[in-house]
């Protein structure tokens, strides 16, 4: 089967259908950490790992559905939801499960709940992925969601969960980006991103059970992790970047795993 020009996942150039090793930086095709990294490629630049978060957060929510129905149309009960990781002053402080803080990135309360996180997350990714690249996306994705639900933690929230304190990380970044970026590219990036977060919480001022806090938070570890991170435009993708992302990626893999052995196997 005859190999397809693909970027290099270390130097990030263009390497040939017939090179079986990348000219500029010597990277060969078959070294094992080629595959592993370059799961971030997709149909786009990233658009792969977009797709798995997304088939990820799909899988688990027919899973908590099919461990418990909550009484309501496609919507899990609270019993599943805790057995696959919902986080929380009560998980955490009653049963230990700090690794709810990233678990719980992946559960939904309902079909509309998983619906609409996954449109923003779909609408806001590919943004993301442009000025930040795909493995800092990842980073961002998975630390700033639990850095959010660590906010909502210490705030005294005892049970949440959902996928919009990982993306609201995604728009503190952006935040910062056009903030940071500035002239009219990162001033247009700045001014849509603020009228987001806006929306975001007066949504959430208006209807009940949302955790602001997780929210708030998610913002704040997106602004501090893309300032950490760097962005396109001042530093470059570099292997750190992709080491820390599938160590992030080998860390959800990880706990998701252990939630659902523990919910379906113990």
């Amino acid at each position: 089967m005859t190999q397809r020009a693909i970027l290099c996942p270390r130097c990030r150039r263009l390497v040939g259908s017939e090179e079986a090793v990348c000219s500029w930086c010597g990277t060969s095709r078959s070294a094992a950490w080629w595959h592993l990294i370059n799961w971030t490629q997709g149909g786009g630049a990233g658009d792969g790992l977009v797709k798995v978060i997304i088939t990820l957060n799909v899988l688990y929510f027919a899973l908590s559905l099919m461990l418990g129905n909550g009484g309501g149309f496609m919507s899990p009960g609270q019993t599943s939801l805790m057995m696959l990781g919902a986080t929380g002053t009560l998980p955490i402080n009653y049963y230990g499960r700090f690794w709810s803080l990233l678990s719980a990135n992946y559960l939904h309360g309902g079909i509309l709940h998983i619906i609409f996180n996954m449109m923003a997350l779909r609408q806001l990714a590919p943004l993301v992925i442009s000025e930040y690249g795909p493995s800092r996306l990842l980073i961002i994705y998975t630390l700033g969601g639990i850095f959010g639900f660590g906010v909502s933690y210490f705030a005294g929230v005892a049970f949440t969960i959902g996928a919009s304190a990982a993306v609201c990380g995604l728009i503190g970044a952006m935040l910062y980006y056009g903030k940071t970026r500035g002239g009219a590219y990162g001033n247009s990036v700045y001014r849509e991103v603020g009228g987001w977060i806006f929306s975001l919480f007066l949504f959430g001022m208006i209807f009940p059970g949302i955790n602001n806090w997780g929210h708030a938070g998610g913002v704040v570890g997106g602004v501090l992790i893309g300032m950490l991170v760097g962005y396109g435009d001042r530093r470059p993708e570099t292997s750190i970047h992709k080491v820390m992302a599938l160590l992030c990626a080998v860390a959800t893999v990880g706990v998701l795993g252990w939630a659902i052995f523990g919910a379906v196997v113990r």
